[in-house]
């Protein structure tokens, strides 16, 4: 029988030969990568082992899940809810304000744990109306701010409020449900103010409220005002008011007692008198009507007046009771110089409304003249509001008068700035100021390095020389000698006004300009309201200052 073959079948059992390692290999295995190591499969315990932990874990996570939710949910979103995103203020410090010489005259302070900072103003006297005061942010008594900005109440701090503000910022504060800061991060920052560097002089404006304060004082004056002014640029180097406010104590705001005091004062500390002040002027507007006599030939710088002290103008109403004007005292014959230096009543009586055989400017052209200087029209100065003041016409009387005529008496009052004539003490230096520098009326500025600006006056040069010279002529040897001293050569004139009901009290004024050679700057003092009679006032006030200024800052005079 014959066998068949048989061909063997795979076996699934490994023969030992291909389990065994070849010793003689060993060496070469590379056992990084797993070479020469026995495989073992993963066993069914392990693989059950490990699908029980991940049920544990799953499990522990639903439970986690459930007690947030459910079991502790309501206490968790309360807690989520008092977690607050709050957004706050980051308040800008205001802009400081320094006088021309960089000294500080309001600037900031922040105590530790403030929101804002408050304003410290320096304690210089003679600079409270200029600088002002400004309110900083408030809050309720809820602590809400219903005042988020500081606010300019007064002078520069107010008529510049915008440059000096800056802008509020803004941050994002988180905290949590007891109250603790979890995040901040700043939204917006804040912009500070701007710097404002003003053209005032502190020290010389302190010399000069000084000066007024000790002469009004001293002969009973119920205030006082001075002006000093570059004539060549509009600068004011002093604008001093007194009495003043002090300003630390309205900024701070917590002396009720000392505020009350302040707004009842019969005084008026509030009262800006340099700039919001009208007064009447007096003689000072002659050197102004002098100029129109000779703009307009009514006269001219060699024609003489003859005052015995006093023109009489016929009554047609009443011929055996004429209208007498008296000049303050018996002149002689005097020519416009003289005129100006001995400040005769009769001459500019005479040059301003006529008299017999002299012709006057009548009362529209001393309307017109007293107007091109300034007088009646605000001066512009930026920052401040101020008042026109008034020149007295037919047009004005019949408004305020109506049924009153106008009278020869009224011009001639007007001619020598009594009547309705008021002025500023800063028109009054304006004024003056484009006498001496040759007929620019300049626009006054607080403001450091600021550009000129002004108007040219269609006046000969020839009449302000005449006009400075009888200024000149009133200091030498004139009504003005109070001024005459060694360390300055000034021009000037001065003004005494009766007001009052019964006329019962005068206004005390000086208006000028130094170096006389060189006019530089000009200025003027004003004391108001002393008893009639009063012998030392605004002439006094201004020889103080300038002594002051030959004592602390000669360079002025030079």
């Amino acid at each position: 029988m014959r066998l068949k073959r048989r061909h063997r079948l795979p076996s699934p059992e490994i023969a030992p030969d291909e389990i065994f390692a070849d010793s003689s290999n060993i060496p070469h295995f590379d056992t990084d990568h797993f070479e020469g190591r026995v495989e073992r499969p993963i066993t069914r315990r392990a693989v059950a082992s490990l699908g029980v932990f991940f049920a544990l874990l799953f499990a522990a996570y639903v439970a986690q899940a459930w007690r947030l939710e459910i079991g502790s949910g309501a206490a968790y979103a309360k807690r989520a809810e008092e977690n607050q995103l709050q957004r706050s203020i980051l308040f800008a410090d205001r802009g400081i304000i320094t006088d021309r010489f960089g000294r500080l005259l309001a600037s900031n302070s922040r105590g530790e744990g403030s929101d804002f900072s408050t304003r410290v103003y320096a304690p210089y006297r003679g600079i409270a109306q200029v600088v002002g005061y400004a309110k900083m942010p408030a809050q309720d008594a809820s602590g809400s701010y219903f005042r988020e900005e500081s606010v300019g109440v007064d002078g520069v701090e107010a008529g510049f409020n915008d440059e000096l503000l800056g802008k509020n910022g803004a941050m994002l504060t988180e905290t949590n449900a007891v109250g603790k800061i979890v995040s901040e991060s700043t939204l917006v920052p804040p912009q500070n103010g701007e710097r404002i560097t003003l053209s005032i002089d502190a020290a010389l404006s302190q010399g000069m409220y000084d000066a007024l304060a000790g002469r009004a004082r001293q002969s009973k004056f119920k205030g006082g005002a001075g002006v000093i002014m570059d004539v060549r640029t509009g600068e004011l180097l002093a604008l001093v008011s007194y009495p003043e406010f002090p300003l630390q104590t309205l900024a701070d705001g917590t002396d009720s007692a000392a505020i009350s005091a302040l707004l009842t004062d019969p005084s008026l500390p509030f009262l800006d008198r340099a700039v919001d002040g009208l007064y009447a002027p007096g003689s000072i507007v002659k050197p102004f009507v002098g100029i129109g006599a000779l703009t307009e030939g009514v006269i001219n710088e060699t024609t003489q007046i003859l005052s015995t002290g006093s023109i009489s103008v016929p009554n047609p109403f009443d011929p055996a009771h004429p209208s007498i004007f008296k000049d303050w005292r018996p002149q002689g014959w005097i020519d416009m110089r003289h005129a100006i230096a001995v400040s005769s009543d009769v001459y500019f009586y005479e040059v301003g409304g006529g008299f017999e055989n002299q012709p006057g400017l009548g009362i529209a052209n001393l309307n017109k003249y007293l107007r091109m200087f300034g007088f009646g029209s605000a001066t512009g100065i930026a920052g401040f509001v101020e008042p026109s003041g008034t020149i007295p016409t037919p047009e004005w009387k019949a408004r305020v008068f109506p049924g009153d005529p106008w009278r020869i008496g009224d011009t001639y009052h007007t001619a020598i700035g009594q009547y309705g004539v008021t002025v500023t003490p800063l028109q009054a230096a304006r004024a003056v100021a484009a006498v001496a520098n040759g007929g620019t009326l300049l626009t006054p500025t607080i403001l450091a390095s600021s550009t000129p600006q002004g108007a040219t006056l269609p006046i000969a040069a020839h009449t302000f020389e005449v006009i400075k010279e009888g200024m000149r002529l009133g200091v030498t040897e004139g009504i003005a000698q109070g001024i005459n001293l060694p360390f300055i050569t000034a021009a000037a004139k001065t003004g005494t006004a009766q007001v009052g009901a019964n006329n019962q009290y005068e206004n005390s004024w000086i208006i000028g300009f130094f170096p006389y050679d060189n006019p530089k700057y000009a200025f003027a003092f004003m004391l108001e309201k002393a008893p009639t009679g009063t012998l030392v006032g605004a002439v006094a006030a201004a020889r103080d200052t300038f002594n002051w200024m030959h004592e602390n800052e000669p360079q002025y005079l030079e």
